[in-house]
């Protein structure tokens, strides 16, 4: 028996080898087998989304709970091989803070850029490519990096670091994230075909929408409004502004905001003026093409330094070249995808309907404009060709008959009858005049401010003035005079407020034969002998600086007249 012993230890202590190795073995099974579930669930989780930002957020979070990494990182690729977007995970908004800027892509990153191929390292500093992490960037060691392809274009890269444990990612590990990697392109080639779709049915609906109401005839602030909301919806913006030309007009210096949108567009405000200078907003208004910036606020050899927006921003002329009507500029928070050139290409052709509506609106003011001298025209015809014609006839009657009245009561009365109807007949002819010659400014002409002195007076007189006015009066007079005439009157019924103490009184204003002047008379107490005559004085000094005269005189039936004439030239 004591021969046999050593025989029986030997294939049991291969039994347990054996045992130890199969349970190993089947270890490595069974964790292979989850790994593959958590790879299928993750296949299965990325492609559950449309939304892009959604998608990219969640390639990233997964691909870091398949192999344990701490950190992860979406980096999008734009033109020229930068880095125009960086979508990271695992680090909290402290940290996030304390980070003076995202990565460029220069170094390892620029690596992968340049050389998309997997591109794993036990520690990221030994690398020689290795550029070191942005001021306020926590340590990291071991590194992972994977190249997203989006059919044949590289899309952007997933960057993985700092295993969990303090291990090195494995070939195991590699071969997840690069079958995690193809997923993801397809996930996210759907999710852009998806926006596609929905940008285009966006502007479908949006361009009917806008259609509708230029056809409708409303109002170009609501459709620029509605336009301008509607381009932000369209293009995932975060903010939209329109600009017109500013108050220099045709000189094109100065852009205004007009229409403001979404959130607030940095430091600009409806109503500021901006310097068209090297703007993007400028630009694009000079040059007639639309323009497009990843980060302006970075951008100095762009000339965008200073802009409100420190995000991607776009630029598209309202109007073709040569021809431009405005600017309608919409921004992204900084971190955003930038906008792509399919988003310009359609903002162009949409914001081509807003040059439509300004265009519109312009015609349909020169229609309404033009039917208002048509107008105008007519009545002035009327007035001379009837009105005047039967009012002189009138008067010639009364005059023939004048001769044949006998009492001189009615012969007076018969007179006075003829006097006002001359005086009716030259403010009729006045009338005539404004009516054929009418303001090009939206600014009130000169009668309409003289009505308004006087109308403000009644308030304080108790009356209403009587008010006479000749000639070409928002024609004839410059406006340098006219401001000194409307100061006149006004000092002229102040006093009449303060210190005639009257019951009526009487304004004339007459432009003709070569003078400006202005007639006030009142039935009041005069002046008295020795009274202060500051206000006189100032009438006075007004007339002589401009070569005129001004004259104080008492009626006869008593009160005051103010007679202050000036050169129209």
């Amino acid at each position: 028996m004591t021969e046999n012993e050593p025989r029986s230890v030997i294939p049991n202590m291969r039994l347990d080898d054996l045992l130890s190795e199969l349970q190993v073995r089947l270890e490595a099974v069974l964790a292979t087998r989850d790994r593959v579930h958590a790879l299928l669930d993750a296949v299965v989780s990325v492609g559950s989304d449309l939304a892009l930002e959604t998608v990219l957020h969640r390639i990233v979070e997964t691909a870091t709970h398949l192999v344990d990494a701490t950190y992860g990182a979406m980096g999008v690729i734009g033109e020229e091989n930068t880095l125009v977007q960086f979508v990271p995970v695992g680090l909290s908004e402290e940290e996030i803070a304390r980070i003076e800027h995202w990565p460029h892509g220069l170094g390892l990153l620029g690596l992968l850029i340049k050389e998309p191929q997997t591109l794993r390292l036990s520690h990221i500093s030994r690398h020689p490519e290795s550029y070191g992490f942005p001021p306020g960037h926590p340590p990291m060691g071991s590194f992972l990096g994977v190249p997203i392809r989006v059919r044949e274009e590289v899309f952007g890269n997933l960057y993985l670091t700092e295993k969990r444990g303090g291990g090195e990612f494995d070939e195991d590990d590699e071969a997840i994230v690069v079958a995690l990697a193809t997923a993801a392109g397809v996930a996210i080639e759907n999710a852009r075909l998806y926006e596609d779709t929905r940008r285009r049915e966006s502007w479908l609906e949006a361009s009917s929408e806008i259609t509708t109401r230029l056809l409708s005839g409303a109002e170009p602030q609501e459709v620029l409004t509605l336009m301008a909301r509607r381009a932000r919806e369209m293009a995932g913006a975060d903010t939209a502004a329109i600009l017109l030309p500013g108050r220099d007009g045709d000189a094109g210096r100065t852009l205004r905001v007009v229409i403001q949108d979404g959130e607030r567009y940095g430091t600009w405000r409806p109503g500021d003026e901006i310097a068209v200078g090297d703007s993007p907003e400028g630009r694009a208004f000079v040059r007639g093409e639309p323009l497009m910036l990843n980060t302006p606020g970075e951008n100095d050899a762009a000339g965008a330094t200073g802009h409100p927006m420190p995000g991607p921003v776009v630029a598209v002329p309202l109007g073709a070249a040569g021809a431009v009507r405005g600017v309608l500029s919409l921004g992204k928070r900084h971190g955003r995808i930038p906008f792509s050139h399919s988003e310009l290409r359609t903002l162009y052709a949409f914001a081509g309907q807003a040059a439509v509506a300004l265009e519109l609106a312009e015609t349909r003011k020169d229609a309404e404009r033009l039917g208002l001298l048509e107008d105008r025209d007519r009545i002035a015809k009327d007035l001379h060709d009837v009105v005047i014609q039967r009012l002189f006839a009138v008067a010639m009657t009364l005059m023939s008959a004048v001769r044949l009245v006998e009492r001189p009561e009615a012969s007076s009365r018969l007179q006075s009858a003829i006097d006002e109807l001359d005086n009716t007949i030259r403010q009729i002819r006045s009338t005539i005049f404004a009516l054929q010659t009418p303001r090009e400014s939206n600014a009130p002409g000169l009668r309409a401010q003289i009505v308004e002195v006087v109308e403000n007076a009644r308030g304080h007189l108790g009356f209403m003035p009587a008010l006479s006015m000749e000639g070409q009066l928002d024609n004839q007079v410059s406006p340098d005079l006219a401001e000194q005439l409307l100061a006149v009157l006004s000092e002229s019924l102040s006093n009449l407020v303060r210190h005639a103490k009257a019951s009526r009184a009487e304004v004339v204003a007459r432009a003709g034969d070569g003078l400006l002047t202005m007639v006030v008379t009142d039935n009041g107490v005069g002046i008295p002998e020795g009274g202060r005559r500051s206000g006189l004085r100032n009438l006075e000094e007004r007339a002589a600086r401009l070569g005129g005269t001004f004259e104080m005189s008492r009626p006869e039936g008593g009160g005051t007249r103010l007679c202050w004439s000036v050169p129209l030239g």
